[in-house]
């Protein structure tokens, strides 16, 4: 895994406060991390659905979660998007966006077949990753895609080329991986994994073949990396790590596993402060905050005023690096890019 990503500048002092003979500090206070939150991507899908609302009226429909956020989800159903499970719930004709999750290409065939008009909101890292598949297949590798089976983002990649893809979980799903030819054989991976998990998986795999190829550039996205680095700089620090994000927000989830294995006394993913349960706080000085990519800052914003309440009102940011990707809009709404500010972010 590279280092550094485009339109990425590294800290320069990730350093945190303690007392001047170096101790940690003692009393309340909150390690916040940055980044967090949204990230290009998610930012870019959650624009594209607000642009069509502005631009058709609703109803627009949204195939699956547009990202893995109840906030930004019960939010734009109130504004008059539905969101559907498979494309053959939206009427024919209708307009549909897909999430940024990605799509195989039998969904984009079915849309068709439908009439439906269609806005892609894929992030374009997970654009990439689907790129990286239809190229390895057509020059007839097998590919391992390391990913957790049922994310939405393993089906649309896997759907690029299902004869030559096989998902790699766990530990057990690698003794299980069957090649036609061990020395054109590749890994690729979901992009919002875990940066070590992703790595012990590849270290299994390298075992078994060792003539297996690396992707051409990473695939764990830049967001999802650096995320996870700034829990990693604080979460030793802390008593107590709380990620604001969604059960079923992949990223999300890493990063409490990421700060308990870095050192975190203890973890919690929560969707908003309210489901803070006040007995995690006993005993605790330092408390970690940060969030998934897919999270609006202003929930975080909303836990930091909870904790406040309760005493805990001394706030530092714990600064990793510093993020400056934006992704364009969709091709097919880059005509109405100087529309209204969104509201939902």
């Amino acid at each position: 895994m590279s280092a550094a990503s485009p339109g990425i500048e590294p800290a320069t002092d990730v350093s945190i406060g303690g007392r001047p003979d170096g101790s940690p500090a003692k009393g309340k206070r909150v390690l916040l991390a940055k980044p967090r939150g949204y990230c290009a991507g998610v930012d870019r899908a959650v624009i594209a659905v607000e642009k069509a609302l502005e631009l058709y009226g609703p109803p627009v429909y949204v195939r699956k979660e547009i990202v893995h956020n109840r906030h930004v989800v019960d939010t734009l159903r109130e504004r008059g998007v539905i969101f559907v499970e498979e494309t053959s719930e939206v009427p024919e004709g209708a307009l549909v966006v897909f999430s940024a999750h990605g799509v195989s290409p039998a969904v984009h065939t079915e849309a068709e077949e439908r009439n439906l008009r269609t806005i892609d909101a894929t992030c374009p890292l997970v654009t990439k990753v689907h790129k990286e598949v239809t190229r390895f297949a057509k020059d007839d590798y097998d590919i391992l895609l390391i990913g957790h089976e049922g994310h939405e983002e393993v089906e649309g990649t896997a759907g690029e080329a299902p004869d030559r893809v096989q998902l790699v979980d766990t530990a057990e799903d690698v003794g299980k991986v069957d090649v036609r030819d061990p020395s054109k054989v590749i890994w690729l991976s979901q992009t919002t994994l875990s940066v070590d998990e992703t790595m012990e998986r590849v270290d299994q795999l390298k075992e078994r073949f060792p003539q297996i190829s690396d992707p051409p550039s990473d695939d764990i996205c830049y967001a999802t990396t650096n995320r996870q680095v700034a829990v990693k700089a604080m979460a030793a620090e802390c008593d107590l790590v709380l990620v604001v994000g969604s059960t079923n927000s992949s990223n999300s989830k890493r990063l409490v596993e990421v700060a308990l294995k870095a050192g975190a006394r203890d973890a919690h993913l929560i969707d908003f402060a309210r489901e803070v349960d006040e007995t995690w706080l006993d005993g605790v000085e330092t408390v970690g905050v940060t969030s998934g990519a897919s999270v609006p800052d202003v929930l975080v914003m909303e836990l930091l005023e909870w904790l406040a309440e309760r005493g805990w009102a001394d706030v530092e940011e714990v600064t990793t690096a510093n993020e400056k990707i934006a992704f364009a809009l969709p091709r097919e709404l880059r005509k109405a890019e100087g529309g209204a500010p969104s509201s939902v972010r």
